[in-house]
């Protein structure tokens, strides 16, 4: 924040004086979607995605865009480039046009599809064609889909050639070329690739920039293929909360499930948000959380626009206190009062972990977030903390005995609760007639029983293990296991729909010497990463437990 010196006329000139006006500079000012020129089709998908306000790099590049300005844009992952540079393209696509008429070039095989996702999904009312090719892909099936005539190609810079090489790819209609994460093309020695590309676009053509950092040879780009660009800087900052508390779990593959429920009973959430990488996780979770007693649904890009606003109002509601969800599914979410998010499967990019745990710990309350990672998807978690600027702290899985001192601890509220409104004189005789055969405490118990819903403890769960991130610094690795099979006993925030297994056969004699998740190794290297590996979610820091009484939801 800095200010400027503005003279007040009205005063004589002999006495001027100066008054202070505070001024916002540019990372402080958000515009509206609805102010930056865009069509109707455009923001109706925009709305649609739950967004309202652009983010500085989004207020500054559209504008530009749109009026065919070349960009320079200095911006991190997790700042909106995508949209930034989307949006107007889509908006200035022909789509009565067959030709390719903008190119995207983009570092890695992932980006690119991330990409393509992303403006397909912009682009739904626009009904532009979007195509993404990368290499370790069947080309054959490429040139197949590249038939249909896409008005927008996202591809890597090797791929691209060699479809430009093989004249399936022509560039001489393109009107807007982008190159995104530039600094990351540049260290994968991409360069020469990128100029090749661009020498077969046409000269006329509109050129956006983008790239974390500007070394000397991305301004060399800048100056040898750009015309008079404008530049637009987006300082770095933390993109997540300092209210939201971040841990992470280790976990093998066919043990997540079970750890999910454990420390779902141990915290204890009001209401949560689980993301998994696929609609078959997502399907696959949410059907093992309600067997388990769980009161959970799931939504994913496969349901129908009425089921899914269906599900959404039954969580804003209080009807549901698990959702599950796709990344693309959660997209514009804006739910109060969600006090957990867990990340059943960690993202494959920083920036979907950023969107993620920003559902929580909003309007001044407190938020946690879980990740759950396995020992190959270490990198991915330290991509994370780059983007983020924040470490996570190691979470010890809990034990079957931690699930259920938090689970009954949960039914004794409730059962409280409930003898507080509780109109004696209307089951006086029926209470009577209990006393006769029981004691007091067995019958207590009972009852008790019944709100952790412990018949719910048999319920073996199967969740299909999905295709393993690739290692980042080579290899596939990774364990294909089974779905798990919950140790302990019901939960009293169940809705009575199933059971929640005795004693997992991974948990027997066979692995005693885990001792209960003392996980030697793992444990001392969690320890130096600044944790101190418990269970509960207390930071070393002395922060509040993430029981749902710490939490203070407040509305927005």
């Amino acid at each position: 924040m800095f200010s400027k010196w503005y003279k007040w006329d009205s005063v004589p000139e002999e006495r001027i004086f100066f008054i202070l006006i505070p001024w916002i500079s540019q990372e402080e000012f958000y515009l509206k979607f609805t102010e930056l020129g865009l069509d109707e089709d455009i923001l109706k998908a925009v709305k649609d995605s739950g967004y309202e306000e652009a983010t500085p790099i989004q207020s500054e590049t559209i504008p530009s865009t749109l009026a065919g300005k070349d960009i320079i844009g200095q911006a991190q992952t997790g700042t909106g480039k995508t949209a930034a540079f989307g949006l107007p393209i889509l908006q200035n696509i022909d789509v009565n046009n067959p030709n390719i008429q903008a190119i995207i070039v983009s570092p890695t095989r992932e980006l690119a599809a991330q990409t393509q996702s992303e403006i397909f999904r912009l682009g739904k009312y626009k009904k532009a064609k979007v195509q993404v090719v990368y290499g370790g892909a069947d080309i054959r099936r490429q040139i197949n889909s590249l038939k249909s005539h896409p008005q927008i190609v996202v591809g890597t810079p090797g791929r691209l050639l060699d479809h430009i090489g093989r004249k399936t790819i022509r560039l001489d209609h393109v009107k807007t070329l982008v190159l995104d994460e530039a600094d990351d093309m540049l260290d994968m020695g991409f360069l020469p690739d990128i100029e090749k590309i661009i020498e077969q676009t046409p000269s006329d053509r509109q050129t956006l920039l983008f790239s974390a950092t500007m070394p000397a040879p991305i301004k060399k780009v800048g100056v040898k293929f750009m015309t008079d660009p404008h530049q637009i800087t987006v300082k770095s900052k933390e993109l997540t909360a300092d209210s939201v508390e971040q841990y992470y779990i280790r976990s093998k593959e066919f043990e997540k499930f079970d750890v999910l429920t454990r420390i779902i009973d141990v915290q204890n959430p009001e209401l949560s948000l689980v993301f998994g990488r696929t609609k078959r996780r997502v399907d696959e979770v949410a059907k093992g959380l309600t067997l388990r007693g769980y009161n959970a649904a799931g939504i994913h890009g496969d349901l129908t626009q009425q089921r899914r606003m269906s599900i959404l109002k039954q969580f804003r509601d209080g009807e549901l206190d698990i959702l599950v969800a796709t990344d693309v599914a959660a997209r514009g979410l804006d739910i109060s009062g969600v006090t957990h998010v867990y990340n059943y499967d960690i993202p494959q990019d920083p920036e979907s972990y950023v969107h993620r745990i920003g559902r929580t710990g909003r309007a001044g309350a407190k938020g946690v977030s879980v990740t759950f990672v396995t020992n190959w998807e270490m990198d991915y978690l330290r991509d994370v903390e780059q983007l983020t600027k924040k470490r996570m702290l190691p979470l010890k899985p809990p034990t079957e005995e931690e699930a259920f001192a938090g689970r009954a601890a949960e039914a004794e509220e409730k059962v409280q609760a409930l003898v507080k409104k509780t109109k004696v004189e209307t089951f006086s005789d029926q209470a009577d007639r209990l006393l006769e055969q029981y004691d007091a405490k067995t019958l207590v118990a009972a009852l008790l029983s019944e709100e952790t819903k412990s018949d719910a403890s048999e319920t073996k769960v199967k969740i299909t293990p999905e295709r393993p991130l690739p290692r980042k610094k080579g290899g596939k690795g990774g364990y294909r296991g089974n779905g798990g099979h919950r140790g302990g006993n019901g939960n009293g925030r169940r809705n009575g729909n199933g059971g929640r297994g005795g004693h997992s056969k991974w948990r027997g004699d066979k692995d005693k010497d885990r001792g209960g998740y003392n996980r030697g190794n793992r444990d001392r290297n969690d320890r130096n990463r600044g944790g101190n590996g418990n269970r509960s979610g207390k930071p070393q820091s002395g922060n509040r437990s993430s029981s749902k009484r710490n939490f203070v939801i407040k509305e927005h």
